[in-house]
């Protein structure tokens, strides 16, 4: 199977294994993944490190729910992995980023599932 096509198996690891490193409490939202202890949302963004292609992999942000985010003092956690096996993954580095302290974003059509525009963010322009 294509490892691009299980991000989503892999993206959960990352959120599980973060909210345990961090202590955070997983939460199901549309606008973000998980809530400090006094309530301040976390939004869990993960990539891996190199995609099969050999491009490197990159957060992709959607700008509603960065919009979001930012009103309610949220914050990032980037998540940088390499998959391994079938279903393993290795965690490289992880980094909290505030979201009103984010790269100037690019918003471009592509996030039409999420009824929104979304900025790619290159690994290097987190870490």
């Amino acid at each position: 199977m294509n490892r691009s096509k299980r991000a989503n198996h892999f993206g959960t690891i990352c959120e599980k294994r973060m909210a345990a490193k961090r202590r955070f409490d997983l939460e199901r939202s549309s606008w973000h993944d998980a809530r400090f202890g006094n309530g301040t949302p976390v939004e869990i963004k993960s990539t891996m490190i190199e995609h099969a292609d050999g491009q490197p992999g990159n957060f992709k942000v959607y700008h509603a729910y960065h919009r979001k985010l930012r009103r309610h003092d949220g914050w990032y956690c980037f998540v940088v992995y390499r998959p391994h096996g079938r279903s393993g993954c290795t965690i490289l580095k992880d980094k909290m980023v505030k979201a009103a302290n984010l790269p100037l974003l690019r918003w471009h059509g592509g996030g039409d599932h999420r009824d929104t525009k979304q900025a790619k963010i290159p690994i290097g322009d987190v870490f």
